[in-house]
C-alpha cells in the first residue's frame, strides 16, 4: 500500500482507512468507531493484515455519512445502511474485487458516486477539497462518543470556513447546551465537556497571534475572574478580535489573581481590559475597583453572567459575543 491508500503489486485490492477518510470527508477516528459500534467497516484484511474497504463498503459509508448529515442518529443510519442490499458496482460479478482498469495495473476501479465539486478525485483529495462543517448535532454526538480527531477536524474547519463568531454561536455554544443538559439528567458526561473543551480551546488558542498590522497600539488584555476556570469565552473572544478586526491581544487566561492582573496592567498599560465571570461564585465585583488608574485610561469591561450588582459605575458590563466585541472596539478608538 503506497501513502495515499492505494493498493501496489501483490496486494489485494481494496482501500485504505487513510484514503476512504479523505474521500467521504469524515475523520478517521470516527470511521473506526462506526466500524466498532455498529459494523460498518472494512470487509477486507490484506495478505499482511490490513483492514481493506471494497466498493460495497464504500457504498454503505456513503449512504451513512449522507444520513448522518441528513440528521438521523447514527444509530438509526447504521441500521438502515445494514438492512439494505448493497448493488453491484457495473462490470462485476457479485460482490467481488473492484475491476482492473485497462492499463495492466492491478489497482482497483473507483465505483462511480454522486458528483461533488468539492470532492472529485480520489484518491488523492484535491487541494481545495474541505472538510464538511457539521450541524451541533453532529458534532455533540462525535464529542460523546469521545472522538477527538473528529471534534478537532471539525471545529477547525467550521473556523477556517465561516470564522470565530458563527462557530461559537451556532457550534461551540449549543454543544455546550447539549453536554450540560447530560450532564444535569444523568449526573455524567464530565469527561465529555472536558474533552470538547479541551479541542476548542486548542482550536482557538493557535488563532491568538500578533496581527502583521495590528490596528491598535495598545493591546487588549483578556482575563478570567480570580477562581473563574472557565476560559473559552475569552480565548473565542481574543481569537475574534485577532482575526476578524486584526486587534492585538494577551490573555492571561482561566484564575487570574488581581494582584497578577494589576501588575500586567502597570506593564502593558492596554486600551482595554475585559475580565470574565461566569459563575457566581467568582462575580464579586469589589476587586475591580481596585485595579489600578492608568495613564492614558484603560477602560475595564465586566463579561459573563456570574457578577454581581454593584459593579463601578465606569465598568459596563456585557453578556453577549456581541456586545463585548462592540465595547472593546470602542475602547480603541
Amino acid at each position: 500500500m503506497d501513502e495515499q491508500g492505494q493498493v501496489t503489486a501483490g496486494e489485494e485490492p481494496g482501500y485504505g482507512i487513510g484514503a476512504v477518510a479523505r474521500r467521504l470527508g469524515v475523520p478517521a477516528p470516527t470511521l473506526r468507531t462506526w466500524n466498532l459500534r455498529y459494523g460498518i467497516g472494512p470487509s477486507r484484511r490484506s495478505p499482511g493484515g490490513h483492514r481493506r474497504y471494497d466498493a460495497g463498503d464504500l457504498r454503505r459509508l456513503e449512504e451513512m455519512n449522507r444520513l448522518i448529515r441528513a440528521g438521523v442518529p447514527a444509530a438509526d443510519a447504521a441500521r438502515e445502511v445494514l438492512r439494505a442490499p448493497v448493488a453491484p458496482v457495473e462490470g462485476r460479478a457479485g460482490g467481488g474485487p473492484a475491476s482492473v482498469p485497462p492499463n495492466g495495473t492491478d489497482r482497483p476501479t473507483l465505483p462511480p458516486v454522486p458528483r461533488d465539486p468539492d470532492r472529485e478525485t480520489f484518491p488523492p483529495a484535491p487541494p481545495e477539497a474541505r472538510t464538511e462543517i457539521p450541524t451541533a448535532a453532529m458534532l455533540a454526538r462525535a464529542a460523546v462518543a469521545l472522538d477527538s480527531q473528529a471534534v478537532a477536524d471539525w471545529i477547525g474547519a467550521a473556523l477556517d470556513r465561516h470564522g470565530v463568531m458563527w462557530t461559537w454561536e451556532n457550534l461551540v455554544r449549543p454543544v455546550f447546551e447539549t453536554i450540560c443538559r447530560r450532564q444535569a439528567e444523568t449526573g455524567a458526561s464530565i469527561e465529555v465537556e472536558h474533552l470538547f473543551s479541551d479541542r476548542v480551546l486548542a482550536a482557538l488558542a493557535r488563532l491568538v497571534e500578533r496581527p502583521a498590522r495590528p490596528v491598535n497600539e495598545r493591546p487588549v488584555l483578556l482575563a478570567c475572574a480570580e477562581d473563574e476556570q472557565h476560559s473559552l469565552p475569552i480565548y473565542a473572544l481574543a481569537a475574534a478580535l485577532t482575526v476578524d478586526h486584526h486587534v492585538e491581544t494577551r490573555v492571561l487566561g482561566a484564575r487570574t489573581p488581581y494582584p497578577a492582573l494589576a501588575d500586567a496592567m502597570r506593564r502593558l498599560g492596554p486600551a482595554a481590559v475585559f475580565v470574565w465571570s461566569q459563575i457566581p461564585s467568582t462575580g464579586d465585583p469589589a476587586p475591580l475597583a481596585s485595579l489600578p488608574l492608568l495613564r492614558p485610561a484603560s477602560r475595564v469591561i465586566a463579561g459573563g453572567g456570574g457578577w454581581w450588582g454593584g459593579l463601578p459605575p465606569s465598568v459596563p458590563h456585557v453578556t453577549s459575543f456581541r456586545d463585548a466585541l462592540t465595547r472593546i472596539s470602542a475602547a480603541l478608538h
